[in-house]
């Protein structure tokens, strides 16, 4: 006898950081399986998705856990599924998430600013690129995560000498960012999440000296070597809310965060990243006053019964 299809599959391949949004759809009796990316493979002229409806939790930091990551692999599975009629929740999400300079392009044709950088696929050519920027510049790896592969250059002939050398940082797609360093004002960012194109709640993440690395989730406070931050509630202007949600439009991100910062030197705001891997922040209710994992759920059982609907 078959056994019915679950409602949901979360796929995922980090196997620590879902817990808590494993914990709240059982609270909520949602009919749903896990779906790790490890030892997982498809056949390109079948194999039907595990659920009536999937959920993406892929990491773009997955490549630092797993030389063979599945970033790659998950948009082939995500395409197929969904051209099987299958809805795949935040699939849409991952060409932006794949790529640091498309999420810069994307900020300044919606009007906003970014930190000036500049895109090369030769380290022979970070030079050129950062012609016209001011120093300190980054080098940051086109598909990041975590703060990888982020380094600061203090001169020309410091970022000439790691050209040369092959020793800056490089996407696992082999594109680099050449990208002023914008001191943040307070050494402060500001994170804000959204769910379903809508804002959500942000965090005002607060650290010392120039980490990267500013991810506010359990999961990740606990890592050996994470920074020592400092998170609060924020409440970011309307005009700064209404530029975040143009942005997840725009990059048609169902379930993420977008962050900004102010720049120290002129006071001007800076996006900086579109991530659509959100784990929310530890101790939800002692930060927020609400577990944003019940809004999460709630909003997933909505589209699970727009797809039964559909079948009816």
């Amino acid at each position: 006898m078959t056994s019915p299809l679950p409602d949901l599959a979360v796929v995922y391949e980090h196997p620590q950081w879902f817990e808590p949004l494993f914990e709240a759809l059982d609270r909520r009796g949602v009919s749903w399986v896990k779906t790790p990316l490890a030892g997982d493979v498809f056949d390109p002229a079948a194999s039907p998705a595990p659920a009536r409806v999937v959920f993406s939790r892929v990491a773009m930091s997955s490549f630092l856990r797993e030389p063979e990551h599945p970033i790659f692999y998950a948009q082939s599975l995500f395409e197929h599924w969904e051209g099987r009629g299958t809805r795949v929740i935040n699939a849409s999400a991952l060409p932006i998430d794949t790529s640091k300079a498309r999420q810069l392009s994307l900020i300044a044709r919606l009007g906003f600013r970014g930190p000036e950088t500049r895109a090369a696929h030769r380290q022979a050519d970070l030079p050129k690129a950062a012609e016209g920027l001011r120093f300190p510049v980054l080098v940051k790896a086109d598909i990041g995560g975590s703060g990888a592969g982020i380094v600061r250059y203090d001169t020309a002939e410091d970022l000439a000498r790691a050209a040369r050398d092959r020793t800056a940082p490089a996407g696992i797609n082999g594109v680099s960012l050449v990208q002023e360093y914008a001191p943040r004002a307070g050494g402060r960012i500001i994170r804000v999440e959204t769910l379903a194109g809508r804002y959500l709640y942000a965090l005002e993440v607060e650290s010392s000296g120039d980490a990267f690395d500013l991810c506010p989730a359990d999961v990740c406070l606990i890592r050996p070597g994470s920074a020592v931050m400092g998170m609060t509630r924020f409440e970011p202007p309307a005009e700064i809310i209404a530029a975040v949600e143009a942005i997840v439009a725009a990059g048609k991100v169902e379930v993420g965060s977008v962050e900004y910062l102010i720049d120290e030197r002129d006071g001007s705001v800076r996006f900086y990243d579109i991530n659509a891997l959100s784990n929310f922040v530890a101790k939800p209710r002692d930060v927020l006053g609400f577990d944003p994992h019940d809004n999460l759920v709630d909003w997933l059982v909505g589209v699970i019964e727009e797809e039964k609907a559909k079948r009816a």
